[in-house]
């Protein structure tokens, strides 16, 4: 039980699911479906799994895997050539910065160091078509469908490298009466001499000259679940002589545009695949309408796309090479052109097609802004922040969306504060048992009461823990000192959960707190391990122990092993402590463990601690009378309580109040943690 591993469920049957969407025509991707993992910190967002790779061996050496339509419709990582020669991090490792004005946004996005600038709300650019400069080493990401950069153009010089543009709207930098976009250069995203660039579920629509412009030998670049709307030239690439860019195109809409779905000139390697083009302007126009060009010497690969009524769906130069394959052509009309070899996307990065009848409904679904992306932020651990401390340095005060700490397998020997100002951030271990990932430290007591003994203090409220382990290693017998006290971790925050984590110490190991005695802060703590000696389980906090294993540690002692709790509830908060449905376990011997004793910080007569211990399995180690007096304040002034525990340590006396059945139905953890907000975290766990 202290350590149960997690379990993952099965995938459905490739061919079952494809056959499904063959018979509706639609993909049973669903957004619900895809809010189980988080973004990574390059890509904040409900993001979930990266492309998945072919299956070796399915259809032969190279052959295309059929894609799963229920796989999720984005990533957390770049594919395709993006993620190629190092890959697209963006802006990985840097502060995570919300930016509501054009002068935040060119602030941050121009800056030296790396950032994950989140974009919330409409964003009017003056003057009209100006550009914003995106330096290296950035994510710009809309907060989701509401970020917009409107009347202006975001720009990458040559150098630029390493940045990741996510879930955007640009538009609106047309010039009235100027359709050609003739008279101004005003792009949606242009990019000279660039490389490392990931363009992905955006929206681009009626933007001064083309939506986007890749130019003059930009480099691994990967163009993906982006709306190309209402616009002459929508997508250019090229603008050199040289063929040396490297190109992913793939579930981008093209709809309303007249040509440049995309029009590629002199690209080394471009790979379009399940993109779909749709509603082509139709202004009779021979030469200057088409779907795709391959230009110059581009080799270019076009796989399961879908073109629906699009005048010269895919062409090329003599010069160029097109290889095309498996794409749905429906009442198209002119060149489809194809000749030369091009080139294997095989030998350069693995990659999955969906079946190119499910594009439409796919891509017209998934393609452009989500809500789900941009909303959450993943910071991780080493990898992007050494420490855990600094990845919470690098959550925004006052952050309005869930911030994720994932934190690999390993042990971290650092103290972790997390600030009032910081709410909403959740702490996963990423191991495959909370065993796996440890922070520890050894600060005791003496050196500056409880809040600097803490490994982890948790000041914020909204925050929540998994699969970890916190542990104090402080050696209380190995030291002589007045406070040796030495918590794993305490809490002052409100709606505060804990999840399959473990808590390591001796005396004083949790401390669930709130900010002073009459303000109700709510912890709740579900399949958790908690192990301590003296007072290990402690504060004014209203703290739920739900499905649980509590180890009540031998001291060694014939008489008095410890107490279990020390609870300091204020005197009009009914709810202090509730343990349900548990196990308390000890190797102490029979008689010599308290239950509790009531704690009165500073002897305040108004902390009157409340602890429910109910339908819990209790060890011998307890004694007959478990509960008993502290600093001269009588127990039985307390409100402690007992309800159907069963297991050795378990009796009914004349000091051990039972409660009443009546009373016990008012007792319930839904009691304990509703408060004025009706919060209700154990209700993820019902049936």
């Amino acid at each position: 039980m202290p350590y149960p591993w997690s379990k993952r469920l099965p995938g459905r049957a490739l061919a079952a699911v494809t056959a499904l969407v063959a018979a509706l025509g639609l993909a049973t991707v669903s957004p619900a479906g895809a809010a189980g993992a988080t973004a990574a910190a390059e890509a904040p967002g409900a993001a979930e799994a990266p492309e998945a790779a072919e299956t070796p061996g399915a259809g032969g050496p190279g052959a295309p895997r059929a894609a799963h339509p229920s796989a999720p419709r984005w990533a957390e990582h770049p594919h395709g050539f993006a993620s190629l020669a190092g890959g697209t991090t963006g802006g990985r490792g840097g502060k995570v910065v919300t930016v509501r004005t054009q002068a935040e946004l060119a602030r941050y996005a121009g800056a030296a160091e790396p950032y994950v600038i989140r974009v919330a709300g409409t964003i009017p650019v003056e003057p009209f078509g100006s550009s914003i400069t995106v330096a290296s080493d950035k994510t710009v990401i809309g907060v989701g469908t509401g970020g917009e950069i409107v009347h202006g153009e975001l720009q990458l010089k040559p150098g630029t490298h390493n940045v990741i543009i996510r879930n955007l709207t640009l538009r609106d930098s047309r010039v009235p009466g100027d359709w050609d976009g003739k008279t101004n250069d005003f792009d949606g995203i242009q990019m000279d001499s660039a490389h490392h660039v990931w363009i992905d579920h955006n929206r681009f629509a009626r933007l001064g000259d083309g939506l986007l412009d890749i130019r003059r030998d930009s480099q691994y670049v990967t163009v993906s679940h982006n709306h190309f709307d209402d616009h002459n030239k929508a997508f250019g690439i090229g603008w050199t002589d040289n063929a040396t860019t490297q190109i992913t195109i793939d579930h981008n809409w093209f709809s309303g545009t007249k040509q440049r779905n995309p029009s590629a000139d002199n690209c080394a390697y471009a790979h379009l695949y399940n993109n779909y083009l749709s509603s082509q302007v139709a202004d009779g126009d021979p030469v200057w309408t088409y779907g795709t060009w391959a230009r110059g010497r581009t080799r270019m690969v076009i796989e399961n796309s879908f073109y629906d009524g699009v005048q010269h769906p895919h062409q090329a130069d003599a010069t160029a090479e097109l290889v095309e394959r498996g794409s749905i052509l429906k009442g198209t009309t002119g060149r489809r052109d194809e000749w030369g070899a091009a080139f294997d996307p095989r030998a350069h990065y693995a990659y999955r097609l969906d079946p190119a009848a499910a594009v439409p409904a796919l891509v017209t679904r998934f393609s452009g802004p989500q809500q789900s992306l941009g909303t959450d932020t993943a910071l991780d651990v080493p990898a992007a922040y050494r420490t855990v401390q600094a990845a919470v340095d690098a959550v925004p005060a006052g952050n309005d969306g869930t911030v994720t700490v994932r934190i690999a397998p390993g042990t971290y020997r650092e103290q972790v504060r997390v600030p009032a100002g910081k709410p909403r951030i959740a702490f996963r271990g990423t191991g495959r048992s909370r065993a796996d990932t440890v922070i520890v430290y050894d600060t005791p007591n003496e050196y500056g009461g409880s809040s600097a003994s803490a490994t982890v203090l948790i000041a914020a409220s909204d925050v929540t823990a998994r699969n970890l382990t916190f542990v104090n290693d402080f050696d209380e017998a190995a030291v002589e000192l007045k406070g040796e006290q030495a918590l794993a971790m305490k809490t002052t925050g409100d709606r505060i959960v804990f999840e399959d984590t473990a808590f390591k110490g001796n005396q004083d190991t949790l401390m669930t707190d709130s900010p002073r005695l009459d303000a109700v802060s709510r912890v709740y703590l579900r399949d958790v391990y908690i192990e301590g000696d003296v007072d290990f389980l402690y504060g004014r906090a209203t703290t739920v122990v739900d499905r649980s294993l509590i180890r009540a540690l031998d001291r060694g002692s014939a008489t008095n092993n410890g107490y279990v709790t020390a609870a300091s509830t204020f005197k009009d908060n009914p709810y202090g402590f509730l343990i349900t449905r548990s196990r308390i376990v000890s190797d102490a011997p029979a008689g010599t463990y308290h239950l509790g004793r009531p704690w009165h910080p500073g002897g305040n007569p108004d902390a009157v601690g409340q602890v429910l211990i109910r339908e819990t399995e209790l060890p011998a180690a307890v004694k007959s009378s478990p509960w008993t007096d502290m600093g001269g304040f009588s127990w039985r002034d307390a409100r402690f309580s007992e309800y159907r525990n069963h297991g050795p340590g378990a009796a009914v006396t004349e000091d051990r109040p039972q409660m009443s059945a009546a009373r016990a139905a008012d007792h319930e953890v839904a009691d304990y943690l509703a408060g004025h907000d009706g919060w209700a975290p154990h209700r993820r766990h019902l049936p």
